[in-house]
């Protein structure tokens, strides 16, 4: 039964994607970028020093998470394995074109991921745990039905909190590059995200702290150095990306030719993934930090869809772009590690150690998101229930389907999450200000 439904996830992807994902994302992102002037432009150099007072901001004890800490969580859960791994099938089944919309739904969407930071600040409330909740679970309820809606928003979390295709891809990689037992490796990965998810946001931005900026200097001076080896390719690929994205792009090698419709839902799909664009989750993370300005925290969604899609992503698709392993029909796993290869010959020895530290930070902070999910609809039985649902899901998972099956899961439910918190984020838009002030 699970397998026959696995089978058709595909179909039920692209269908709710192309006919709600994207169409949401893109309308809401252009009205909110004609109703604060473009803003993510406008105030971009703003947004850079916001960004670098918190570096240096020294810990208070004052309630909330340190903001350095909560951006990194929040970008430990978007610069990881959906960088790498994830948005390279956006151009292995959509072509070159789906750079294009990539970029354009990283535009847009940074306003959405905005709107939905500033009204998690704007209605979060105090915990016991002298910190905040906020996020589509409590800003929702201002609505009518809005009890229905918060919980339905909070099981679907705890879902999305369980990031499978993550779990499967780390599990896969150190099994196949390493030859270790899979059930060890699944057990050890397992006991890794639970021990440090359940010591809350504070605990997993610490770790996020460190790690997304290693992997950050790291990839980003690998990829730099092959893009100026192949800096005479590069005219070419941005000719192919922009012309791609408009027409029809004919097969080529292994892939198979792609229309504009399908090239422009991969684009958009696969940011929305990477990015967390709308989902909510960014606003359940920023939700609690102890910054007091709804605008200074919701700009750092700005800051994040920068360093995700702007940075990461496009470094990621041009190394596929220009050394053309993304016609070659190489699993989505190591398609970029492929291309890395081809210049650094021993990076497949230390592909797996890199995919571990990649994606650890996206489970601990996707499991920090469902686990407040649960605490939510259960109470203080929410943090003993969690931690076996998502045991059990990474467990049954990891024998079940393969990775293409657990990305379309894993996209399903962002898109349900995308639309539910459309419809809040549109009803509610009156609330949101766009404007750079210390305090509102």
């Amino acid at each position: 039964m699970l397998n026959y439904f696995l089978s058709h996830l595909e179909y039920i992807e692209d269908f709710v994607w192309t006919y709600g994902g994207v169409p949401a994302l893109m309308l809401v992102g252009i009205y909110f970028t004609y109703k604060s002037n473009f803003f993510q432009i406008m105030h971009m150099p703003e947004i850079f020093k916001i960004f670098h007072s918190y570096i240096y901001q020294k810990s208070e004890h004052v309630r909330g998470v340190k903001p350095l800490y909560v951006f990194f969580a929040s970008i430990g859960g978007c610069i990881g394995i959906g960088n790498v791994v994830g948005v390279c099938t956006a151009v292995q089944l959509g072509g070159p074109g789906a750079v294009f919309w990539m970029w354009i739904a990283g535009f847009f969407g940074m306003l959405v991921k905005y709107a939905e930071i500033y009204l998690g600040m704007i209605y979060r409330i105090k915990d016991k745990d002298n910190s905040y909740t906020g996020g589509p679970m409590i800003y929702l309820q201002q609505l009518q039905g809005g009890k229905f809606l918060s919980s339905l928003v909070a099981f679907l979390f705890c879902i999305y909190g369980t990031e499978i295709f993550i779990f499967k891809t780390i599990t896969h990689t150190i099994i196949a590059g390493w030859g270790f037992e899979k059930i060890i490796v699944v057990l050890l990965l397992m006991f890794l995200v639970l021990i440090i998810g359940q010591g809350g946001l504070q605990l997993v931005g610490k770790v996020s702290s460190v790690v997304v900026p290693l992997f950050l200097v790291i990839f980003v001076s690998m990829s730099l150095y092959i893009l100026a080896i192949n800096i005479t390719m590069l005219p070419g690929i941005l000719k192919l990306i922009f012309i791609s994205a408009w027409t029809p792009h004919a097969a080529i090698g292994a892939f198979a030719g792609s229309t504009m419709m399908t090239t422009m839902t991969y684009g958009i799909k696969r940011a929305c993934y990477s990015g967390d664009i709308g989902i909510g989750y960014a606003s359940t993370i920023h939700s609690q930090t102890s910054e007091v300005s709804p605008s200074r925290e919701a700009s750092m969604g700005i800051m994040g869809i920068f360093m995700d899609t702007f940075i990461i992503c496009t470094l990621s698709l041009l190394l596929i772009l220009v050394t053309g392993t993304w016609k070659d029909g190489i699993h989505q796993t190591v398609l970029v590690a492929q291309a890395l290869q081809l210049y650094f010959p021993y990076i497949n020895l230390f592909w797996p150690m890199f995919i571990f530290l990649l994606g650890y930070s996206s489970l601990i902070s996707f499991y920090t998101v469902g686990k407040n999910a649960a605490v939510f609809l259960w109470g203080e039985k929410g943090n003993k229930i969690y931690p076996i649902f998502a045991g059990s899901a990474f467990l049954l998972f990891s024998y079940v389907g393969e990775n293409d099956h657990a990305m379309m899961f894993m996209a399903i439910t962002g898109m349900l999450l995308l639309i539910l918190n459309m419809y809040g984020i549109v009803m509610l838009s009156d609330k949101i200000k766009f404007n750079l002030k210390t305090k509102e």
